[in-house]
């Protein structure tokens, strides 16, 4: 620790400490732009000059180590003149826009020549002028307004992980810019526009649509991704305007994803459901909520009576909340089945039964930083979890070494250390070999349910070096990611997952698909004495399905056979926030339900940290919240248990007095008592990834989003080598042929699939009509 002085203020910091890191703790402001506690230090702005004693000029606080006994004054006659010449300077070309200007009211260069600009300039020459640059369809820029404090270039270095902004050309003539005929594409874009200290980087979508001091700020949860990011929405006249991030260095820190930020531009769309509607004589009319709602319990009543409570099955989005989850669940049960479930992208479903208790991640989230090891198996992490990839990018420049195994190596843009590419038939083979070398090197012996697999496994060398990483390390993790949970062999996946994190002792568990599948496992969202789970659902109709929240075309790994099999159902009840034309064409009823901003409720994230958030705007139209929608369904019906007047009433019954998730319940642990290898497949196979901007209702109907190149319709993504055996041509089209139906899709060349498969995105209609997310495939050339 050392001592220093701060305007007459001692105080002890860490050595290594910056005089702008010492003053914030002693409440002393010091003035700047460049400089950022989560970027490098760039100095690049001379704002933050300060008077230092023995110093023969001022010097910048943000890039000056402290020293023992120095002394610091941050406000003095010579500090205070070097501030005021800095913003001269910086005023000199700074358009004088600040009425037409979107950062106007929440600008630093602002509020800062309050304090230390002139009352008129001396600058008599023009101003300059910078064009301005096309970063794509979510940033907006006026470049004249720039100051060149390389913030934004640096958060795309340093934490988006991928150089796309540089700053060219030196002096009056310095520009910030992408590179040639280049956009901005990374997932954690938008961040720039709140790092940008002036109205240079602005958001395209939101531009000029309202001002900072005419909206409410309120706080809520991000519905989407499994980290549960808290979110500022920004609310004018009941319509959300903005999304920004609310700090929390536990989770998200002050970070938010594009899909976070920009996916409100869905919730008033022309999709929005509005108002109930039943379909009478093949054509739909609006109705109001009893009416509709009497519909709805008096044809569950009648399919019970007739058919039985076990041809009534329901399928719930794991992005619901919590206590909706939790009456769904009590409905379904009360009618006396037990079909429900919200794991709508799994396949296999044999290890229902061996959980010791709730999977998660395994650790908090905080803790990822603390990791020296860390194994990633069936994963497309930077797009699944953009958020948690940053920490674990952040933490591989402090020494993480990350191994990864999956059919498909994308650029995650952080180095990994070790890689281990197979087909999708062979990931469970490829992990007995990382098992069995782990043992090996440990001297160690495997569970007896491996043996005998392991004894018939070649061990190559990507899984010697693998094993050889995670044996090394002392604070190992063992991840899988939602391709690994979707796998059709998912249970032999975590089942040797598992023994390998008990190998290496580390922590094992699962990155979550949705905002609240940890939540949907602790409320029992899926069968639990004998009831059908999703995919059984959809592959023999049901005469009656409940629907909550989800598209079933592309939310379910079944696709377009999901249409078909709803389609024969006698009764589809479909609570949704939005009408699809697949929905009505299969619905018999249409429920409008409210959004994560019409609503109240909570998600629990993948640490097992349950958020509770409340409504930020009045629904829209005749919406109503989920949870009151199946609390008077619940009555309609005759059942106990509805009874609720508030949404606390209903989170205190699932979570107790203290409205957190107790922690004993939280363990990924499975038992496995025999295990076997499957059969490598011969065909080409097909890998499917689940879109960013398409993995749940909300996302992919913001119309921003979906002009990025991440929402673009997709292309059957496949190696060099496999496209000449194939006759494929980059920029040419395939048809991809399975059991359920054929697709005709444009080709692209990527030597980050695996030989002999394909990558062809699952959740959208171009492709729904292949059906399951796996299996061999035919290609050929269109």
């Amino acid at each position: 620790m050392l001592e220093i002085e701060i305007d007459g203020k001692q105080l002890q910091v860490p050595d290594g400490s910056t005089v702008m890191e010492a003053a914030s703790k002693v409440g002393a402001y010091v003035p700047h732009f460049c400089y950022h506690k989560k970027l490098s230090i760039a100095a690049n702005c001379r704002m933050c000059l300060v008077q230092v004693e023995k110093a023969p000029k001022p010097l910048p606080a943000c890039a000056t180590p402290v020293t023992n006994g120095m002394k610091v004054w941050t406000h003095s006659e010579q500090a205070v003149k070097a501030q005021k010449g800095v913003m001269e300077f910086l005023l000199i070309n700074h358009p004088l826009d600040c009425p037409i200007c979107d950062q106007g009211g929440e600008c630093q260069l602002q509020d800062l020549s309050v304090g230390y600009g002139g009352v008129e300039s001396r600058y008599q020459e023009g101003k300059r002028v910078v064009g301005n640059k096309d970063l794509g369809p979510l940033v907006s820029t006026d470049m004249t307004r720039c100051i060149n404090c390389t913030r934004c270039v640096r958060f795309t270095t340093e934490i988006a992980g991928l150089m796309e902004l540089g700053q060219a050309f030196r002096g009056e003539h310095a520009e910030i810019m992408p590179f040639v005929e280049k956009t901005i594409d990374s997932e954690l874009s938008g961040n720039i526009i709140d790092l940008c200290p002036v109205g240079a980087l602005t958001s395209k979508p939101f531009r000029f649509g309202a001002r900072a001091w005419e909206m409410s700020r309120r706080k809520s949860v991000s519905p989407h991704d499994s980290l549960g990011s808290n979110l500022v929405v920004q609310v004018k006249n009941d319509v959300v305007k903005r999304v920004l991030p609310l700090e929390n260095e536990a989770l998200n820190e002050c970070w938010l994803s594009d899909k976070d930020r920009f996916s409100y531009e869905a919730l008033n769309g022309e999709e929005r459901l509005t108002r109930p509607q039943v379909k009478q004589g093949g054509k739909w009319v609006a109705t109001d909520w009893q009416t509709a709602l009497e519909y709805v319990a008096n044809a569950l009543k009648l399919v019970r009576a007739e058919h039985g409570a076990e041809a009534i099955g329901a399928l719930a989005s794991p992005h619901s909340t919590l206590e909706e989850l939790h009456l769904l669940q009590a409905l379904v049960r009360g009618l006396g089945s037990d079909n429900i479930d919200f794991r709508l992208r799994q396949t296999d479903f044999s290890i229902d039964g061996r959980r010791a208790g709730v999977p998660w991640l395994g650790l908090n989230v905080a803790e990822i930083g603390s990791l020296d090891r860390l194994f990633v198996v069936g994963s497309f992490f930077r797009k699944d979890h953009p958020l948690v990839a940053q920490r674990v990018r952040q933490a591989v420049k402090r020494g993480l070494k990350v191994s990864v195994l999956n059919p498909v190596i994308d650029d995650w843009q952080f180095k990994i250390e070790n890689k281990l590419q197979v087909k999708p038939s062979g990931v469970v083979t490829a992990l007995v070999a990382v098992a069995k070398a782990l043992a090996q090197q440990s001297d160690q012996v495997l569970a007896d349910a491996f043996a005998a697999a392991a004894a018939s496994v070649e061990v190559d060398a990507a899984a010697v070096a693998i094993a050889g990483s995670l044996a090394s390390g002392k604070q190992v993790a063992v991840w899988l990611g939602n391709y690994a949970q979707q796998h059709a062999e998912a249970s032999k996946i975590e089942a040797v997952a598992q023994e390998i994190a008990r190998l290496s002792k580390g922590k094992f568990g699962l990155l979550g698909e949705a905002a609240n599948t940890v939540g949907a496992y602790l409320v029992g969202g899926l069968p639990s004495k004998g009831g059908k789970n999703a995919a059984a659902m959809l592959s023999a109709p049901l005469k009656a399905y409940v629907l909550f929240g989800l598209d079933a075309e592309l939310d379910t790994q079944a696709g377009q056979g999901a249409v078909e099999t709803l389609g024969k159902a006698e009764t589809v009840i479909v609570l949704s926030a939005f009408k699809s034309e697949a929905a009505l064409a299969y619905a018999d009823v249409l429920l409008p339900i409210a959004p994560f901003t019409e609503t109240a409720g909570t998600f629990v994230n993948t640490e097992g940290r349950a958020q509770a958030f409340y409504p930020v705007v009045k629904t829209a139209g005749e919406a109503r919240p989920g949870w009151k929608v199946l609390r008077v369904l619940g009555q309609l019906i005759g059942l106990d248990g509805f009874g609720f007047d508030k949404v606390e009433d209903v989170r205190q019954v699932i979570l107790g007095a203290a409205q957190q998730v107790d922690s004993s319940r939280l363990n990924s642990a499975i038992t496995v008592e025999s295990f076997e290898l499957g059969v490598l497949a011969q065909g080409v196979e097909r890998v499917a990834d689940i879109p960013i901007y398409a993995a749940d209702p909300i996302a992919r109907r913001s119309a921003p989003l979906q002009k990025t190149r991440d929402g673009q319709a997709p292309a059957l993504r496949v190696s060099a080598a496999t496209a000449a055996k194939l006759g494929l041509e980059a920029g040419g089209k395939a048809k991809v042929r399975s059991a359920a139906g054929a697709v005709t899709v444009p080709v692209a060349i990527d030597d980050g699939v695996v030989d002999g498969s394909i990558c062809l995105a699952g959740a959208h209609a171009d492709t729904s009509a292949l059906g399951g997310l796996h299996g061999e495939v035919s290609v050929e050339r269109v």
